[in-house]
């Protein structure tokens, strides 16, 4: 096996003939591809303290002020992500309080059990470049939501007893 900077692999294809056959290139065994995981990129959201903070009083058995909320674009900003709504109310308020022309994040506290849920939610009249934009920061926004159970399919009118 030549020396692997002596050449590009492009998911064990040699680069100079990109033949799809197997006999041309052997993939060494411990070769990780950074495509599938070898390198890890951020995906340039910006989550701002205050969203960790606030679902930490969430997640407090002892605070019953507020059980929910909702995170999106902080003003004009294309990355970063603040609190837009949070509350007392459940699954219930808080499906009333999502906004109409923007992506959401949120979790809540359920009332039946005490467990968490996250959701991910795009309105219609969300413009569709923060539409995708919106879709590729979900896992990082998300990620700050630590310590749910579920991820719930949130829209308006939704009850806790439809999660």
């Amino acid at each position: 096996l030549p020396a692997l900077s002596s050449f590009v692999v492009y998911y064990g294809v040699h680069k100079s003939n990109r033949s799809t056959s197997a006999t041309n290139f052997t993939m060494p065994t411990l070769f990780t591809d950074p495509r599938s995981g070898g390198v890890k990129k951020s995906s340039g959201v910006n989550v701002l303290p205050i969203v960790a903070d606030t679902w930490a009083q969430i997640r407090d058995d002892k605070n019953t002020d507020v059980d929910y909320l909702i995170a999106s674009f902080d003003g004009n900003s294309k990355t970063d992500i603040t609190v837009v709504a949070s509350g007392a109310g459940g699954v219930e308020a808080c499906a009333a309080a999502l906004l109409e022309d923007k992506a959401c994040y949120g979790g809540v506290r359920l009332r039946r059990n005490g467990r968490f849920v996250t959701f991910f939610y795009v309105p219609e009249g969300c413009p569709p470049l923060q539409r995708g934009r919106a879709s590729m920061y979900k896992n990082g926004v998300l990620n700050v939501l630590e310590g749910s159970d579920n991820e719930i399919d949130m829209r308006p009118g939704l009850t806790e007893d439809q999660c």
